[in-house]
């Protein structure tokens, strides 16, 4: 997964959503250890102290867990997991349906659409 930061919100903003889906993808596991803040940042082009700042905003959710001399662990609580992923998919929701309405779609075609969609990408 790609570290996509856009100019329109804040960096570290995006940083955390970017490592919360990460998270969730399992990209990061359970219980892993992340890379340092120096290697994440250089990895997603940021200032050390941006990541830094995403870091501790998302061990203040919960999601991380920094041991004073081994770094900083994803959590391994499976529920809080979960609410996490739930929330991103209702965000993601909720921006796609915004999106149709202002195309013009309404409620059965946006239905339809989505039914097709899902029978092709699911084969």
């Amino acid at each position: 997964m790609a570290w996509e930061v856009k100019p329109d919100r804040p960096i570290y903003s995006q940083l955390i959503e970017l490592i919360k889906l990460r998270i969730c993808s399992g990209e990061y596991p359970l219980g892993s250890k992340l890379p340092s803040v120096r290697d994440l940042a250089k990895e997603a082009s940021v200032n050390p102290n941006t990541m830094q700042r995403a870091l501790a905003g998302l061990e203040e959710e919960g999601l991380l867990i920094t041991q004073r001399t081994a770094g900083r662990f994803v959590t391994e609580d499976v529920s809080m997991i979960k609410k996490v992923k739930n929330e991103l998919a209702v965000d993601h929701v909720k921006n796609f349906l915004e999106k149709m309405i202002d195309l013009g779609f309404n409620y059965e075609e946006i239905k339809t659409l989505l039914a097709d969609m899902t029978k092709e990408m699911i084969k």
